[in-house]
Order: structure tokens, then C-alpha cells, then sequence
């Protein structure tokens, strides 16, 4: 008898609210760290921004220069516009639809501001960012940064209906345009509604699947919009459906199993190298960064 091939569904395990947190006027939610959950090994970290409608002569997002060391930033521009600007050197806006992709690594400087015409203009905003841990051997890798447009990011129709667009990883013979260090997976999906799609996800590998929108079942179980849900490691493949449009962040990525300890914008193994990182810091270690 040839052996079963047919893939094994992953399963519902817990699903994670995001918590209202506004940062002064800005519409924030956040589902991970939350009750019950410190980290999604090896993800750390998700806000959703939005989503909000920005009045004509707005001051714009208050992520003004701030240090990272140790982990990755992810940001996903729904709706309007980011301006990014860094400490090596690094600038870009990035539009509806595109992603930057900033590897913290040693310590790095940055800024995630409104554009000059947002500013003037206005208009709808809606951001995702999330944080990647490094493993202990990459945490002092040179810091660098991709920012990329939506027509740089392939869109793969998937054959139930639904759209997969591919951020890192490799998915069915494509590649996404982000060569990440460990391997990490990510893309956003968008479902229309009677879509139904069997996502392969291999075994052991920790998925990350955030509904930013929209009515969607998982392994058949209804999951609730601005819910983090968490599954389990066995399987591999991951059952969606939607019963309305729906928009999802999902990734996945193999678990570094490594003593997390973290201190605002830093995320190290241990406290003295978050001590370190301070240190470093103030003495002008990442650079500067004027804007």
C-alpha cells in the first residue's frame, strides 16, 4: 500500500485578541505580547495601526528616531504612506500595498514618519508591524534595509480564489523578494468571499496568521477578526476559508527555542546584553539620525 500523502490539517489552538493601546491619536491595536502570550517563537511583537482617515494638515505618525538591536522590524502599509529614514543611511516611502523590511541586527537608529504630502493632504492610513527575533548567532548581524513598493511584491492567485502576496520565502516555484537571514516565510493574503484555500505550511514550523479583516474559518473553526490565532506545530498544511472578503497576515518560521529577554527596543538573550545595548546606544554606537 503507497503511503498516505494526504496533507494534515493544523488545528485552532487559542485566539488572541488585539488589545486597544492608542498611541496619542493614533488608532493602535496590539495582539501580541498579550494576556497569556509573550511571544509567538519567533515572533515577538504585532501593531495594528488603523485603521483611521488623517485630516488635511495632520501631524502624522510619532515614531520619530528611536534604536533597535537584536530582532527584525516587518511593516506592512495597507492604506497611505510611510517615510522611513535610518542611521545607515537608508531612506525610502513606501506606498499602499508595499513592505520594509529592516534587520535591526547590531544596532541600528530609525525613524517611520508621514510623508510631506500625508501631511498637507491627509487621507486613510492602515499599518501592520511586526518584530522577528534573531537567534543569538545573527542578533549582532550588520544592520540593513529593504523597502519595497507593492508592484515588487509577486501576487499569486491561488486556486481556491483567493490572492497570496509573496513577501519572503518561496512559494510553488516563485520566490519572494526579501532574502531573509533565518528563513522566515511571509506573505498577506487576501480572500473574497466563498474562497476556500489549503495553505502548506511544513511540519514543526510556527505559523503566524493575524485576521486583519473579515469573516474566515481555520481547520473549519470561525476565528474573529483582529485575533492573533494560534495553532499547533503538527501538520502541514493550514485550512482557510472565508465567508466575506478578508485579509490576513500570515508567515511562518522555525522556532530558535532560546532565552528571550527583551527591554523596549531591545531584545537580547540575556540582561547584561541588554545593558550592553543601552550602553552602546548612549554612546553613539548606532549612529545618528537627523531629520
Amino acid at each position: 500500500m503507497p503511503p498516505d500523502t494526504t496533507p494534515t490539517a493544523r488545528r485552532v489552538i487559542a485566539q488572541h485578541p488585539a488589545e486597544r493601546d492608542d498611541i496619542g491619536d493614533l488608532v493602535t491595536r496590539r495582539p501580541l505580547p498579550g494576556p497569556g502570550l509573550d511571544q509567538l517563537d519567533p515572533f515577538l511583537f504585532l501593531n495594528h495601526h488603523g485603521p483611521q482617515t488623517y485630516p488635511a494638515n495632520n501631524r502624522g505618525l510619532p515614531f520619530g528616531p528611536h534604536p533597535h538591536r537584536g530582532f527584525e522590524t516587518v511593516t506592512f502599509i495597507l492604506e497611505g504612506s510611510l517615510a522611513h529614514a535610518d542611521s545607515a543611511q537608508h531612506q525610502s516611502v513606501i506606498h499602499a500595498g508595499g513592505v520594509q523590511w529592516m534587520t535591526a541586527g547590531s544596532g541600528i537608529v530609525h525613524a517611520e514618519i508621514s510623508p510631506p504630502e500625508f501631511l498637507r493632504d491627509g487621507g486613510s492610513l492602515e499599518i501592520l508591524q511586526l518584530w522577528v527575533n534573531l537567534p543569538s548567532h545573527l542578533k549582532m548581524s550588520e544592520p540593513r534595509y529593504v523597502g519595497l513598493q507593492q508592484a515588487s511584491i509577486p501576487a499569486i492567485a491561488l486556486p481556491g480564489g483567493g490572492e497570496l502576496n509573496l513577501i519572503a520565502g518561496e512559494w510553488q516555484g516563485s520566490a519572494g523578494p526579501i532574502d531573509t537571514l533565518t528563513g522566515v516565510f511571509m506573505s498577506t493574503l487576501r480572500l473574497t468571499a466563498g474562497s476556500h484555500e489549503q495553505l502548506p505550511v511544513a511540519s514543526g514550523r510556527q505559523v503566524f496568521l493575524y485576521v486583519v479583516d473579515g469573516d474566515v474559518t481555520v481547520g473549519g473553526e470561525p476565528v474573529k477578526s483582529h485575533h492573533l490565532i494560534e495553532v499547533n506545530r503538527d501538520g502541514d498544511s493550514l485550512d482557510i476559508g472565508a465567508s466575506s472578503n478578508a485579509r490576513l497576515l500570515f508567515g511562518h518560521g522555525e522556532v530558535i527555542d532560546e532565552p528571550v529577554y527583551s527591554h523596549g527596543p531591545f531584545v537580547m538573550n540575556t540582561r547584561e546584553e541588554i545593558v550592553q545595548a543601552v550602553e552602546d546606544y548612549q554612546n553613539g554606537k548606532f549612529g545618528g539620525l537627523t531629520l
